[in-house]
């Protein structure tokens, strides 16, 4: 049974969400202001991020699509990290904060995230040791916990999806250059004058 941390994994996301974008169209990017060179490489770094992100939450949708919590899922990206999609959502935190065009986004979502899901990670591999077992305990002695260890990835020659669960996962895997997206529109409606900043945060 999903514990109280995995069943509001998507709304406190999400609430977190509409938080940010409120705090973005309230402040503007010093460096924006100053530093034109500046804001430009970390609108760049949050692309890569985001880009880096949404690929790896494809890959591991792959091989989880229609299997989550029916089987073990140890391969592919599953055999770097036992949490890949955590990893990689991680990055995409990160990649949304430095889309903003400054330090302090980033730092606050990454803050956030290493707060709250130490917890959803924890409670997750808390149900799969009851549904696994022995299994899931020999994979916890082989793969880290959520920082990949390339040296001990295995992939498979062929492997069976579900493309139907699979195409849902997709739109899930995209929310963040969505949310890129977004900002950008933000950021052209405060230079039209729709939007005004009340503070300037670096």
């Amino acid at each position: 049974m999903k514990s109280k941390f995995e069943k509001s994994r998507i709304l406190i996301s999400r609430i977190i969400v509409v938080a940010i974008l409120v705090f973005f169209i309230a402040t503007g990017s010093y460096w924006e202001e100053d530093h034109g060179m500046m804001s430009y490489v970390l609108f760049c770094i949050g692309v890569i991020f985001v880009g880096i992100a949404s690929l790896g939450r494809m890959w591991c949708s792959v091989y989880i699509a229609g299997y989550k919590d029916n089987k073990l899922i140890t391969k592919g990206p599953y055999s770097l990290s036992r949490n890949p999609l955590y990893f990689f959502s991680m990055l995409g935190v990160i990649g949304i904060g430095f889309a903003t065009e400054t330090f302090t986004f980033p730092l606050l979502l990454t803050a956030l995230f290493a707060i709250y899901y130490p917890f959803v990670i924890k409670s997750e591999e808390a149900r799969l040791r009851t549904y696994f077992g022995n299994d899931f305990e020999d994979y916890v002695k082989k793969v880290p916990a959520f920082f990949p260890r390339f040296s001990s990835f295995d992939e498979p020659s062929q492997y069976m999806m579900n493309p139907a669960v699979y195409r849902n996962h997709i739109f899930s895997a995209l929310w963040f250059i969505w949310i890129v997206g977004i900002f950008k529109v933000v950021e052209g409606l405060k230079e039209l004058g729709f939007f005004g900043h009340l503070w300037i945060i670096y």
